[in-house]
Parts: C-alpha cells; structure tokens; sequence
C-alpha cells in the first residue's frame, strides 16, 4: 500500500491510542503544566489554522527560539503537519550566526520566549525575511519587537479541528542548522520521510528502545538537531513525555525523574556528571524509576558509566551522531557476544560510539577511499549511509560536491576504528586529531581518562605546534573543587594507560572550559587562546625520536 510517511500519522497515533497520557512541562516560575496528547492535538491544529490566517505557504518556514516546553512540542507539529517547516533556531549561537541562520533559512515568523526576547531584539533589525513576532506566553512583555502578539491570542478563537493537507513525504518538515565552529552554520533540511523512519528506530530495542510505558525526558535541547528525534519517537508510541524548560541544570533534572517517575533520558555527559554529584550531596533525591541514560556529544569516561551502573542502576548508553545524521548514527549497546562477557569487560564496548542503528550504513575508510581492516585499531574518516542521513546542506552546492561520496555516503569528519563485532570506536574529529611526528593521537581518549581522575571535574586536549613533531598534546584542565592537583599527578595516571610519546608536553589548570552553543568543549577558542609553538627538547618520547 503506498501511504506517506508523514509527521501527522505520528500525532494522529498518540492521539488516538493514548489520548489522556500526560505531557508535563516544568515552567519557568517553578510551577508545572500538565494535558494530554488529546489537548495537545487540539491546540496544534488551532495553532495550523492561525498560521494559515498569518498568510503562510506549503514550504514557508517559522524560526522557533526556545526552550523544551510544550508550546514548543506543538510548533514541532503545527507547522509541519500543515505542510510549512519548523526551523529550530539555536539561540547559543554568536549573534552573527545566530542572525545568519534565520536569514538563511528565511523565516516568516519568529516564535520566542519571554526569557529569549533579548537575543531576537538585539539582532531583530538584521533579519531580513521575518514578518512577524510571537511571544510564546498568553500576553506579550514590554518588547521593541513589532509586529508582535503573544502566542496564546494567536490560538483564539482557531478550530479545534483542522484538516491536514496531503504531503509529499520527501517535503521538508524541519530545518536546523550546524554549530559553525569552522564557519558560518550550515542548514540541514529534515524530510518528514526521514524523521517518520527515525522515530520507528529509536524505538527498537537494538536502539533507543523508546516504549509507551515510557516517562521521556529530553534534556537535550529541542532545537539542537530535533532533540535527538526524541519528542517524535516518544508521540509515536505515546509515552508520556516531561519538558524541564529552564530548569536543565542537574539538581533539577534529578528532582524531575524522582517526581515524574521518569524512565529515559537524553543528555550531554556533563549533566550526568554534575548530577552524580548533586546525588552524592542529596542521596534522598531518588531516581531509581530511570531505566536508561543516552549520553552524546561527547564520549562519556568509563568511570561515569560505572558510578551510575554501580549506584544508581542506570546504564549510560552512548550515543554518536550529527545535526546531518538527524542525528542518531550509533549506539554502545551490547550485542550477544559482548553481553556474555564478564562486566568488566563490556565497559570495552559500552565506552565505544557503538553500534550502528537498524537503518544506518557505516564505513571506515583511509585517504584513498578504501576500507580500513575490522581489527579495532586501524584508523580512518567515518562514513555513513541512511534514509534519515541529509541529501545536503541549504544552498551550499559546492560543499554538498565535497561532503558526499559518488555513492552516497556522507563523509563525516571524524575520525574513528571499527572492530570486529561492527563497534564503531570515534576516537577524534579530523581537526582535532593531533598529529604528532607521523602519527594520530587521540585527544578524544585522553580527555576520557584524564576526566576519569577522582580530581579532575572537566578535561580536554587541543593540539599545539611544536617545532620538531609538527603538534603535540596540551590537556587544560579543570580540577575538583578543594583538589590539590598538579601536571606529575595527570602524568602518572595518564602513563598507566598510554605509550609516553601520547602523554602531553603541556598541562593548563583553569576554572571553566568555553563551551560551543551545543554544550561542546570549544576547542577553537582554546586554541586561540592557548596559541603556542613547543620547543624541541632533548628528552622528547623516545617513541618518536
């Protein structure tokens, strides 16, 4: 039978099989709103007909700036189900990126928070396509943004009903944009096809595994490569869904899963580790209902993984993927063969990207295009193949030449192994990798131990110029508060693990790491600002002398 596969057969499902599970938003004053699937699919086709009274086209896309909450989960299906698209506008962005994805996505509309309002304002005479402004409340805040109503007005006195177009299912739903660490972010445009596929993945087993006896809290935020595809995985099977808004920090989180009984959750590793430590301060906080933790964005250290196995029963499953990728690529779960092995030696796979997702093609390959040996050590790019992986990039032609493969594969930029059971291993993105005298050092692996030390909070490595082996390791690093840590302490704990020519000839102790707008070590500031050229010295590694 040749049906769409399109965005409103996600919400229609919810609606009619679970029409009174809950969607719980945690509001900014501290109070919190509850409805059900059945309300919200009501307010959403309110919200269809009110952007068909804005003069809005099949096509026309509306920016949304915003935090995880539940006006936010109706413009992930408003627009979309009404045949326009959802560009999830990254408001951690510099103000000339953050500018620049809204013209070059050409927004109409911009629907803003309260809390966000400053951002849009400062910039809001740049933006070339915007016609009009929402404030994403029930009145609007004294504002220098015009035309402007409040998001509640422009639901009034809408149908509750709406009929939903016949959509092509290779249109585009949603747009979001790359970080732009090497430039201006790139758009990457989401076919209702690729995420309607996507949500049935995350919830196989072999995946994310998202059920209906669920209770979902998406940490990561909804307007970072479509929150992982979590809110469309989770309304496809009707699970409850929870939405912090503003309150992302750890101590709430936590309160949130013990409140809300919440079984799964998604985040940056850095809030899993600043809520094993806000847990280990308030062991009365009980967070025993969750089931699993997916971890991305960076690799989480195996001591972290341990904790929450051994102290909380929640396995951390590592995640790998890109805004391109929709985003999810792979996963650290454990096939048959890596199950049956003792304990401790699953940590070997489970610190791993993982595996890849039912639907997605992975290869390894060298600077000549060929495949690199399964053997779990030899390294090359990562490439990937999938019905959810980007045609392109918006407007980008000539990139859209160099990022992909004569026969399809997305060339991604990170460097990694694969073994023999199809683990695949990220040890590095291509820029980051330091290549020292001839040969790749992960700076992806040092960080995991070096953030594996008792006193060690955050870590990461940057390559440095170095006049004889072209770069070397400089670990920066952030200590435990009250720690007394110093370089020959990092240096004996690194040796336990790696050869002395991967050991770091530098070591900087700062109070804070920068972050990307997606929560990411900012590692070109960091180079920036730790701009030096090593000497060479007579006692270099004799690894590489």
């Amino acid at each position: 039978m040749d049906v769409e596969l399109t965005l409103d057969k996600l919400l229609e499902r919810a609606i009619d099989l679970f029409p009174d599970r809950e969607l719980v938003t945690k509001l900014p004053d501290g109070s919190t709103h509850r409805y059900t699937y059945a309300d919200a699919g009501e307010r959403i086709n309110r919200l269809a007909g009110a952007l068909d009274d804005l003069g809005l086209e099949a096509g026309d896309r509306v920016g949304v700036v915003a935090t995880n909450h539940y006006r936010h989960f109706e413009l992930y299906f408003g627009p979309a189900c009404s045949g326009r698209s959802i560009h999830m506008c990254n408001m951690r962005l510099p103000d000339h990126h953050f500018v620049h994805t809204i013209d070059d996505a050409e927004d109409r509309v911009i629907f803003v928070d309260p809390g966000l309002i400053e951002k849009v304002e400062a910039n809001a005479d740049e933006l070339e396509t915007v016609e009009q402004y929402v404030v994403l409340d029930d009145e609007v805040p004294e504002t220098s943004l015009e035309p402007v109503t409040d998001y509640e007005s422009l639901l009034e006195g809408q149908s509750t009903e709406y009929d939903w177009p016949d959509i092509d299912e290779d249109a585009e739903y949603g747009m979001c944009h790359t970080s732009g660490t090497t430039g201006l972010p790139k758009g990457v445009s989401y076919s209702h096809r690729a995420m309607y596929l996507h949500s049935i993945m995350c919830g196989h087993t072999d995946a994310n595994g998202v059920g209906e006896s669920d209770v979902v809290l998406p940490v990561v935020p909804m307007f970072h490569a479509n929150g992982w595809g979590i809110p469309y995985a989770a309304t496809f099977v009707g699970a409850k869904q929870v939405f912090p808004s503003i309150h992302s920090d750890p101590e709430s989180i936590a309160r949130l899963i013990a409140e809300e009984d919440v079984t799964f959750s998604a985040a940056v590793p850095t809030i899993w580790l600043e809520m094993a430590e806000f847990l280990d301060e308030n062991p009365e906080v009980d967070i025993s209902n969750i089931d699993r933790l997916t971890v991305g964005g960076s690799a989480p250290p195996e001591s972290l993984i341990r904790k929450y196995d051994e102290e909380y029963d929640a396995p951390i499953i590592q995640g790998w993927g890109m805004t391109e990728t929709s985003p999810l690529g792979t996963l650290s779960t454990l096939r048959k063969e890596a199950a049956a092995l003792p304990s401790d030696e699953q940590y070997e796979y489970r610190t791993k990207a993982g595996l890849p997702v039912p639907g997605m093609q992975t290869r390894i390959v060298d600077d000549d295009g060929e495949e690199v040996p399964a053997d779990g050590e030899t390294m090359g790019e990562l490439q990937v193949r999938s019905p959810w992986v980007t045609d392109g990039y918006h407007d980008r032609p000539e990139e859209n030449e160099q990022a992909f493969t004569d026969d399809g594969f997305l060339r991604t930029g990170d460097i990694a192994t694969r073994d023999e059971l199809g683990y695949v291993d990220v040890v590095d993105r291509d820029k980051d990798v330091i290549k020292s005298g001839g040969e790749w050092i992960s700076s992806v692996q040092l960080e995991n131990e070096l953030i594996g030390h008792e006193d060690v909070t955050e870590a990461t490595v940057i390559a440095v110029e170095h006049e004889r082996w072209q770069e070397r390791p400089m670990a920066i690093v952030v200590p435990r508060d009250g720690a007394t840590i110093d370089a020959d302490d990092l240096e004996a704990h690194l040796a336990e693990t790696f050869p002395s020519w991967w050991l770091p000839d530098v070591y900087e102790f700062i109070d804070e790491i920068p972050k990307t707008s997606t929560g990411k070590f900012d590692k070109k500031t960091l180079r920036d600002q730790f701009d030096v050229v090593l000497e060479a010295e007579d006692d270099e590694p004799a690894a590489q002398q």
